[in-house]
């Protein structure tokens, strides 16, 4: 064990929540063991400001939730205690064991660890964490960080290794590959060889893991900020054909660097939203990454004569079945993806009604944005986003003159609007029933 005192690490209690801080201060008070761990105590001393703060301790859930009486406990796989403050919600795990199979707490199936609530020491907690770097251990107590298994040399030389074997514990635990990826991904970090060896052979675990592991998994890589390095990770460690096998298919395609322009150009425009702290959908995310496999399986479809509605709307079908047998996309995000499919046609019909029709559609700003994305990534799309674009500041009364011009002479969404014609009044034809003297009745 290394230990690391407070004048040698650059953690401070003013980055850590207060109510991480009032779980260690009990804890600790009530004579436990308490000590920040994991990503919190990795992201501190890289110098980032981490949002979720993680606890491990040698007291047993029921004694944590004796302590606090805002705490519940969860999970069957793991037995949790989450602490609620708020919004924020501190989880505290009790030291981890190694055990033995055979015990009645710990059950391995195919090498899966599918329920594991045996307790031990913060030795054998170090030992059971996935990698180096998650292993440091902030002590509440003297305000030192304890490294059991090499951890920060890892982050001084920016390198993910696995703990223990890693076919082991991939068996154990087929996302971990994902999270390596994350981390990666996140941290500007290089896989270890030992650690990304086993990903061609064992990727295909990934496909029997609970696939609403697989969706939480998902929005980590890619709605936290590095959307677009994930990508990039995933492909080039080819685990993107086990999670998404559409998307890894369609890069392979005639079309594929298309694709793959169109999915890094949307993950790059979200990544600058998240960072921005605006608003990101998943629904988003997951029409970018499954466009390539619906687009092409509905104009083969077209090709062979079926109706064009029809067509994109089995396509549509075809792809979100499949792939939610792998990731278990909610069916509210499901049927957002489908309209903004659906409407991807629609633009290029630039015919009066039917584009005040789309205008007024209650999904045209998300179908949009995806058509403003498509002409990022397509040149040939650029003139009708930009189109678009113009007719979304046009007045209705216009539309009739605009689509009368040249898409290229309103393709600068700086012009002026045209002007709107008056409408001529027509004349109220004389009743037969007028008055007296012939005159017409006046209007009430």
């Amino acid at each position: 064990m290394r230990i690391i005192s407070r004048d040698q690490h650059g953690i401070s209690r003013r980055n850590i929540s207060n109510g991480a801080l009032r779980v260690l201060y009990r804890l600790n008070e009530a004579g436990y063991e308490a000590f920040l761990v994991g990503g919190a105590v990795r992201d501190l001393l890289l110098g980032g400001h981490p949002k979720d703060f993680d606890i491990a301790t040698n007291a047993t859930p029921e004694q944590v939730r004796g302590l606090f009486r805002n705490c519940r406990l969860i999970g069957r796989r793991f037995r949790l205690a989450h602490v609620v403050f708020g919004q924020e919600i501190v989880e505290v795990a009790t030291f981890r064991g190694i055990g033995e199979e055979g015990n009645a707490d710990r059950h391995v199936v195919d090498g899966r660890i599918v329920r594991d609530n045996v307790y031990g020491s913060i030795e054998e907690d170090a030992i059971r964490r996935d990698f180096r770097v998650n292993a440091l251990y902030y002590n509440i107590a003297d305000f030192s960080v304890r490294d059991y298994v090499g951890g920060m040399a890892d982050l001084e030389k920016k390198e993910l290794h696995l703990i223990g074997e890693p076919e082991q514990r991939y068996r154990e635990d087929p996302v971990r590959m994902l999270r390596a990826v994350r981390l990666a991904a996140k941290l500007g970090f290089r896989i270890d060889e030992s650690a990304e060896q086993p990903f061609a052979r064992l990727g295909q675990l990934l496909c029997d893991a609970a696939p609403a592991r697989l969706f939480d998994e998902s929005l980590k890589l890619f709605l936290s900020g590095h959307g677009l390095a994930s990508f990039r990770e995933l492909d080039r460690s080819g685990l993107l054909q086990f999670v998404f096998p559409s998307a890894a298919a369609a890069l392979r395609r005639p079309h594929g660097d298309e694709f793959r322009r169109l999915v890094e150009h949307g993950l790059a425009n979200t990544d600058q939203r998240v960072q921005a702290g605006k608003s990101v959908t998943p629904a988003f995310l997951f029409a970018l990454l499954l466009w390539g496999g619906v687009r092409e399986r509905a104009e083969r479809a077209i090709a062979s004569g079926a109706d064009p509605q029809h067509a994109w709307g089995n396509a549509a079908d075809a792809v979100v079945q499949e792939q939610t047998a792998r990731v278990a996309i909610p069916r509210r995000f499901s049927l957002v993806m489908e309209e903004i499919w659906a409407l991807q046609p629609r633009f290029e019909q630039r015919v009066k009604k039917r584009v005040v029709r789309l205008l007024t559609h209650p999904r045209f700003r998300a179908a949009f944005d995806f058509l403003a994305v498509r002409g990022e990534a397509d040149p040939a799309l650029a003139e009708l986003a930009q189109w678009w674009e113009q007719a979304q500041l046009t007045d209705p009364a216009a539309l009739g003159d605009m689509l009368a011009q040249p898409a290229s002479a309103v393709s600068d969404t700086s012009a002026p609007r045209p002007a709107a014609r008056k409408r001529r009044r027509r004349r109220r034809r004389k009743p037969s029933g007028g008055s007296a003297d012939g005159a017409p009745p006046t209007d009430s």
